[in-house]
């Protein structure tokens, strides 16, 4: 069993035809690899019959949420230097896999994988960790479905949440004057620039769609003078933000409630935003989406739609939501391209005028929570879960590469419910943001 990382090493370059970007320590303190790279830890070999029983990126996730495979060095290098070869991407080269599947059919791969099943020990699958969501059953994006699903992302603790998020409780892309910034300074830049952007003021009606923990609605009641609904389907955001509200002696001018955007059925709204959450909504109630939110604004009202983006694929019909990301970050959660998003908004009658694309400005951001979190680590493993906290590091970092090398990019699309007579209300010099 001496030198399992060599042994290791050697199996993973064969099939892969490449040397290992990374090291390998094993579980019997055996080294191998370029000097110098960050090293893949292996702590326990139970991480190898996690990868025999379910091959690819859900065995992974399992031994790194379990404890039993680590990095040591710089995360984000580690992360890059492994991306083309441990997280399936859909942009990801077909000949590289076709490669690795020939590799497999050799004799002496074969031999090197009957090497690796006496390396992993007993042949036994191991339990998920306790982070994971189990299998679901029923059709997508029902109410109960999605509620399931946004309490398995949410309900884990506001304290847990102010330690990553910060002082602003904002849980979505800031917008960054330069990375010098401060996260909180950037986070009231984002919540001023959509009220701006709405065209809010005295008088006006928000509905904030997926409200989090009440920052955006707080922002506009105080400083642009609106009456504010907020909705989401998390019951310990709604407590969290009720509180921040009366503390606040701002109770008389917003309502925070428990409810999908399907349910909606009041007088419409000078103004709608979703910020962060037309992700959790699905490709297939994507339409529904668009005219519920089309149906509660008001003649001249205004959508600001604020959501991650996936590149577009030449076969749209190969889409898949990442298995780490499915079973542990965001069940059931899809991306769409921006073309898309645009399209189906525009299908509903909105008439877009604006599409401002920010993907920097969520990878400064992730850094920033990443550095939250490991700040306090120990803080945060108690107020959760050891393996919840490494989900909510390895996701967040990996997230932050992804946008900055435009694998997944963000954007604000700005739509208008404009009347027949065809006077939207924005600005000539739409940039300027004014009423």
């Amino acid at each position: 069993m001496a030198d399992a990382a060599g042994r290791l090493t050697k199996l993973a370059e064969e099939v892969l035809g490449a040397p290992l970007p990374v090291r390998i320590r094993a579980w019997d303190r055996s080294e191998s690899g370029p000097p110098g790279a960050p090293t893949l830890v292996i702590r326990h070999r139970r991480a190898l019959r996690r990868l025999l029983f379910k091959p690819g990126e859900l065995g992974l996730a399992r031994a790194w949420v379990a404890g039993d495979l680590d990095i040591e060095g710089d995360l984000y290098e580690a992360l890059d230097r492994l991306a083309g070869l441990i997280w399936e991407r859909d942009d990801a080269p077909k000949p590289q896999r076709a490669a690795v599947l020939r590799a497999l059919a050799r004799p002496e791969i074969r031999a090197a994988a009957r090497e690796l099943l006496s390396l992993a020990g007993a042949p036994v699958p191991p339990t998920p960790p306790a982070e994971e969501v189990r299998r679901r059953r029923g059709p997508l994006h029902t109410l109960r479905r999605d509620k399931e699903a946004i309490s398995h992302h949410y309900d884990v603790g506001n304290d847990f949440y102010a330690l990553v998020l910060g002082p602003s409780m904002v849980y979505s892309c800031a917008y960054w004057e330069s990375p010098e910034a401060t996260l909180e300074d950037a986070q009231r830049d984002k919540l001023d620039l959509i009220c701006r952007k709405l065209g809010l003021r005295e008088g006006r009606r928000l509905l904030d769609v997926g409200c989090g923990w009440g920052s955006l609605v707080l922002h506009a009641a105080r400083e642009y003078g609106v009456r504010a609904v907020g909705i989401t389907l998390s019951e310990e955001q709604a407590t969290f933000a009720r509180k921040r509200i009366a503390e606040a002696g701002l109770a008389d001018r917003i309502e925070i409630r428990v409810q999908d955007y399907r349910e909606i059925k009041d007088e419409p709204f000078d103004a709608i935003s979703s910020i962060g959450m037309a992700e959790h909504v699905g490709r297939t109630q994507y339409a529904e989406y668009a005219d519920a939110l089309y149906s509660l604004l008001k003649p001249g009202g205004r959508l600001l739609n604020h959501q991650i983006a996936r590149r577009p694929l030449a076969d749209e019909e190969a889409y898949h939501v990442d298995e780490f990301i499915d079973r542990y970050v965001f069940p059931d959660g899809e991306l769409a391209p921006i073309g898309r998003t645009v399209g189906q908004l525009e299908d509903a009658g909105f008439e877009v005028r604006d599409v401002e694309a920010i993907r920097e400005h969520y990878a400064l951001t992730l850094r920033s929570w990443v550095t939250n979190l490991e700040r306090h680590w120990d803080e945060a493993a108690r107020l959760t879960s050891a393996g919840r906290a490494r989900v909510w590091r390895l996701y967040m970092a990996a997230s932050a590469l992804s946008f900055e090398r435009n694998r997944i990019g963000v954007n604000q699309v700005l739509a208008v419910r404009t009347p027949e007579g065809g006077t939207s209300g924005v600005s000539l010099r739409e940039r300027t943001w004014n009423g």
